[in-house]
């Protein structure tokens, strides 16, 4: 697949990685916040404008599960990029860890304290961060999540990196045809309480359920929490457990990579199949060596310019998150699903025949 065909595809898709992938938290949550848990988001009766001028010269936080990822690097640039193209303004700010949930809780409040017109968060925990964000919204922010949602009342829209369904079970099928159908499986995930991740695990789960995986056992599901060295103790002892596993699936792009990284230097290169959510970049020398035969992804600098581009629409009135609406993005035009859910697109296979064509 070109570049071309790249935009087409994933600009209609992109967890984490979830492939999440991977500054000190100030703020806090206050009384206030706790009494607004319950309370409805201050605009939900509000209508959309098709119509409505797009407005400039708003700031629209990014706050991502982790900064300093390379994932979350290029999908806060791809929505820096659309803001500026947009007359907006782009902040960023997170936690340096991946699980340091009270952390991003403060953030969101520092981005509520700031008054800016709108964030796009990619959510740790889908319930954690509701206060906060329910505050935000009471306060007229519009809440974006991308990459890893939290409960549908607690924002104002989702931007999936594709449908969830999809990606679970691609993987699933992915990493089958790799063993053949045939052996026992084992998932390298982030963090246990990722929204993202156990969303799609459920559905691989489900998708094993199909009689032609009879033969295919999952023997295990293992937490890396998004850090390289934890998911490479995590696939070493994964072989030291089940050392008749024929195949890992990490639908992260930090697990992937250190998943890849311990095989490639291991007895198991080229017999256990690795799988999962990976950038072209991470995995280039992982699918030329023999490590990788293919992976998935979707261009996360696609994600962040339509987390972006949805923030601007919800703060200018031309959509609410309202099912049914739709809005254009770019050359593209999206319609919000069921609970404000707006599809990127399809992932896309990387392997040795078309892996260089693409740089991120």
């Amino acid at each position: 697949m070109r570049k071309s065909s790249l935009r087409r595809t994933c600009a209609a898709l992109a967890a984490v990685t979830s492939l999440a992938l991977a500054a000190t938290a100030c703020g806090g949550t206050t009384k206030k916040d706790v009494a607004s848990e319950s309370a409805a988001p201050a605009d939900s009766g509000a209508k959309a404008n098709p119509n409505a001028a797009t407005k400039k010269g708003l700031t629209v936080g990014f706050l991502p599960k982790q900064v300093n990822n390379p994932y979350f690097t290029s999908a806060d640039n791809g929505g820096k990029k659309a803001l500026e193209e947009l007359g907006s303004k782009y902040k960023e700010v997170g936690p340096s860890s991946a699980t340091d949930t009270s952390g991003q809780v403060s953030y969101v409040n520092t981005l509520t304290q700031q008054q800016v017109n709108a964030m796009a968060v990619s959510a740790q925990d889908p319930g954690a961060l509701c206060t906060a964000l329910k505050q935000a919204m009471s306060n007229g922010i519009k809440v974006v999540t991308y990459d890893s949602d939290t409960k549908p009342d607690c924002r104002n829209a989702f931007v999936s990196q594709a449908s969830a369904e999809d990606l679970g079970r691609t993987e699933v099928q992915l990493l089958a045809q790799q063993i053949g159908y045939k052996g026992e499986i084992a998932i390298l995930s982030a963090a246990q309480t990722a929204t993202n991740q156990n969303t799609w695990i459920g559905y691989m789960k489900d998708e094993l359920k199909d009689p032609r995986y009879k033969d295919v056992k999952l023997v295990k599901i293992a937490y890396g929490n998004d850090d390289a060295q934890q998911s490479f103790q995590q696939t070493q002892g994964l072989l030291q457990q089940y050392p008749n596993l024929k195949g890992i699936i990490s639908p992260t792009t930090v697990g992937i990579k250190a998943a890849a990284q311990y095989l490639s230097g291991s007895k198991h290169k080229g017999k256990v199949k690795l799988t999962g959510l990976g950038t072209p970049n991470d995995m280039r020398q992982y699918v030329k060596n023999g490590t990788v035969e293919a992976f998935e992804l979707w261009d996360p600098a696609k994600l962040g310019d339509l987390a972006a581009r949805t923030a601007v629409a919800l703060a200018s009135g031309q959509i609410t998150g309202k099912e049914g609406e739709t809005f254009k993005a770019g050359d593209t035009t999206y319609t919000i699903g069921k609970d404000g859910v707006i599809n990127l697109g399809k992932p896309t296979v990387f392997d040795s025949k078309n892996i260089d064509q693409f740089d991120f």
